[in-house]
């Protein structure tokens, strides 16, 4: 990117209408959101309608879950630290330091996704029992880990990276990296699955091959002329001093998403021993609501990181005030419409993934319960991001522990012991439970916290003007 092009795109981020701002990068990263979750979902989608086995398949692909969750954390721990640190150095004008942090996150991405291939490679049987397998569903999902394994260095690259692309502004050529993906994973998942007759195997195949192009794409970009933080091969090694203070960073979005692999694997164990594969094949479709309702939000969230990073970096307090203002409202209001759209038409909802059948009677019947509470995360997902966006990764870490680790896990074991009449319906409602304690707490760290942040900004920016 020339000079002047990068100049035009830091002033937009620092003098540009907030709320026009905010939409606009907003869009393209909730288009983004939607295409990423339609790489897994789109998969269960075909995987559950298939004749006669879609409802094991599916249970034992979403036993796969948790590990493609963590694979994800791992992108998250490196990139998402990476990028809003390297944002904080963009609007602070030190382009050297933010483009280092661009290779020592690479390296760093490289590495753990050969580490995790090993893994899962050796592991396959034992971790996908202890995730929930039975002898039901074994075989599929068995299927489906073997191929996803060798394509984690395509996923690690494509997410990780791809968020040092929206932390510039370049929301749109995000979205593309994504939309690229899912384009193929749409148009190859029924090839694979039906016409080739490869069911699971190839649900897994359409998968990695789609992460490669995007991961390709992504690597182009970052290396070509239109970037402004170029990713250069001589700066893409381990840089301990660089790399350490983003990963502290990135252990927020790295918990929130590595502690969902660790509940799914809690709720696929108690729903086993007490529900059956039934219970499990339900919370595999009850988990794809939730993430698919959610998008927009993360996008939101997404949209606002540059734009608050920027200009918190440059001491612009008014510009951080109004952009999480903004963000929390909009965040709250989606999450209302879509939690009343849930509790009204939840077999509607629920028939997306699966056919007419037990499973979808069950899983109507135990989403209204599971969902009971989720208009009030949209607070919480605005607060913790803007903690994050700010470089406070304790106070965002600290809330991410809170709902998954401290309450959700105990509520998921403790729930059925207290309510043995209907142990599997008292295991969804360990979710709003949480919500309900966790946004309480969320809420009124971000009214304590926040104010005392700005207070410190506006002192910092009185200092740069004298």
């Amino acid at each position: 990117m020339s000079q002047e092009a990068t100049i035009q795109q830091d002033n937009a981020l620092g003098t540009a209408p907030v709320g026009k701002l905010l939409f606009r990068l907003a869009l393209p990263c909730i288009t983004a959101q939607l295409v990423n979750v339609l790489y897994n979902i789109v998969d269960r989608m075909y995987i559950g309608h298939i004749e006669g086995i879609g409802e094991m398949a599916l249970t034992g692909m979403g036993v796969c879950m948790p590990v493609i969750t963590a694979v994800s954390a791992f992108a998250a721990l490196a990139a998402m630290g990476g990028a809003s640190k390297a944002s904080i150095y963009m609007g602070s004008k030190n382009q050297e330091k933010a483009e280092n942090i661009l290779g020592a996150c690479t390296a760093f991405l490289i590495l753990i996704a050969l580490f995790l291939t090993a893994v899962m490679l050796l592991f396959t049987d034992p971790m996908l029992y202890l995730f929930g397998a039975s002898e039901n569903t074994i075989g599929y999902a068995r299927e489906y880990m073997q191929i996803y394994a060798i394509g984690t260095i395509f996923v690690q690259l494509t997410l990780g990276l791809n968020n040092f692309i929206t932390a510039q502004g370049f929301s749109k050529v995000s979205m593309y990296t994504t939309l690229i993906g899912a384009v193929f994973n749409i148009v190859l998942d029924p090839i694979f699955i039906f016409l080739f007759d490869m069911g699971v195997r190839g649900a897994a195949l359409a998968t990695i091959i789609s992460q490669a192009i995007s991961a390709i794409w992504v690597i182009r970009f970052l290396t070509g002329t239109k970037t402004t933080l170029k990713l250069r091969l001589d700066r893409v090694r381990i840089m301990p001093k660089l790399l350490i203070p983003c990963l502290a960073l990135g252990l927020s979005p790295f918990t929130m998403q590595f502690t969902n692999s660790v509940i799914n694997v809690f709720y696929n164990k108690s729903l086993l021993f007490y529900g059956g594969d039934t219970a499990v094949g339900a919370m595999v479709i009850l988990s794809s609501v939730n993430q698919f309702t959610f998008l927009l939000i993360q996008g939101l969230s997404q949209g606002a990181q540059p734009i608050t990073g920027y200009n918190y970096g440059a001491a612009n307090v008014e510009r951080v005030k109004h952009v999480v203002k903004l963000l929390i409202c909009c965040s709250f209001c989606y999450a209302t419409l879509a939690w009343g759209i849930i509790q009204m038409f939840p077999k509607q909802v629920c028939s997306i993934f699966v056919g007419k059948g037990t499973l979808l009677d069950y899983s109507a019947q135990m989403l209204t319960i599971y969902m009971k509470c989720s208009l009030l995360m949209g607070i919480q997902n605005a607060c913790q991001q803007s903690f994050l966006s700010i470089g406070n990764a304790k106070i965002s870490l600290f809330l991410a522990v809170l709902r998954k680790i401290i309450l959700i896990l105990p509520l998921i074991l403790l729930m059925p012991r207290l309510f043995p009449a209907d142990p599997v319906s008292a295991i969804f409602a360990a979710e709003p439970i949480a919500d309900v304690i966790a946004v309480s707490t969320t809420a009124t760290m971000f009214f304590f916290y926040f104010r005392k942040a700005m207070a410190e900004l506006e002192k910092k920016r009185a200092n740069m003007q004298a």
